[in-house]
């Protein structure tokens, strides 16, 4: 077993944690991470309404008793979500982490520490990471270039990445970005972190609500099959290769874009009926260059089992071999 900074700040077996996925992280797949011994996020906006998510919570809860979390993402929308009504789900629901993503959460921080939930922050640079610290953070989910969604503007790898925010804040540190497996494990740990964290890789598992085809598609695509789109609009994100996705792109290279040009291709609706038909052509799929090391499609419990096993003979044989 392996005892980290982040298994004790979560009080979990394993320093493995399930990034906030839209429309995915839902009760069934976070419990299954969380009975798997991994640290669970359930995706607070995949829920039309705070009372939803509401429910959500109490069905995970009668699927586990172990620690899970809760993912709120502050991003620039028309309409902006009720996020103090969320928040205050999460206090009455005894919630006792919630990862936050996108802007800056300050405003809403006095209101989440004062119902004594913890914070981590996910960030995509150095700076983003200090101003998280400086503010009141708890921990810091850091994403490398390699990481699905929005990796950030700055193109910086996880390899880099992760031990430049070590350096910089003393909080406990979660590496996202590329990680699949138990040799990731093991780099996250040497580069200074204190878990991983993998997002991809759980929605190719037997729990992830999405259609078959979903699956397979990335078990089918290789590390070279994801692509960069609304670049053009400093919103960059990380998604699996497909004829929605070419068509983005030929979008953005016909001159200045706006958003409403794109929101056929990208809107997260035609994303949510993409998992659930299983047309890969219809939207766009987040997903990191770690579909290259994606094969199979186990349950939560033998994927992290895998992780454990894999991670633990490279520390304790390979490396052993090496130091003697």
């Amino acid at each position: 077993m392996l005892t980290t900074r982040i298994t004790e700040f979560f009080s979990v077996e394993r320093p493995i944690v399930q990034g906030g996925l839209m429309w995915v992280a839902k009760a069934g797949l976070v419990s299954a991470v969380s009975n798997a011994g991994g640290m669970g996020f359930m995706t607070a906006l995949t829920f039309p309404d705070a009372e939803s998510l509401r429910a959500e919570i109490r069905t995970c809860r009668s699927l586990t008793d172990k620690p899970f979390g809760v993912n709120l993402t502050f991003l620039p929308t028309l309409r902006p979500p009720d996020y103090s009504a969320y928040i205050d789900v999460c206090a009455e629901d005894g919630i006792r982490f919630i990862e936050t993503a996108g802007r800056n959460p300050e405003k809403y921080l006095p209101r989440i520490k004062s119902a004594g939930i913890k914070v981590i922050h996910k960030c995509t640079s150095v700076r983003h990471a200090l101003k998280a610290q400086r503010i009141g953070c708890d921990a810091i989910s850091i994403d490398g270039f390699e990481a699905a969604g929005h990796p950030g503007e700055d193109d910086v790898t996880t390899l880099i990445l992760v031990p430049l925010v070590r350096d910089a804040v003393d909080l406990p540190l979660i590496a996202s970005g590329g990680f699949a497996d138990g040799r990731g494990l093991v780099a996250a740990l040497a580069l200074g972190a204190d878990g991983m964290n993998m997002g991809t890789r759980f929605v190719a598992t037997r729990e992830a609500p999405v259609h078959e085809n979903v699956k397979q598609a990335l078990i089918r695509h290789s590390e070279v099959d994801t692509r960069l789109i609304m670049r053009t609009l400093r919103n960059t994100e990380r998604v699996l290769h497909s004829q929605a996705v070419d068509k983005v792109l030929e979008i953005e290279s016909s001159g200045t874009p706006s958003i409403q040009d794109l929101i056929p291709f990208v809107s997260g609706l035609v994303g949510k009926e993409m998992l659930e038909d299983g047309d890969m052509n219809k939207g766009t799929l987040a997903a990191g260059q770690c579909v290259g090391l994606i094969r199979d499609i186990p349950t939560c419990r033998e994927l992290l089992d895998r992780v454990m096993a894999e991670a633990e003979e490279i520390i304790k044989t390979r490396f052993g071999r090496m130091l003697s």
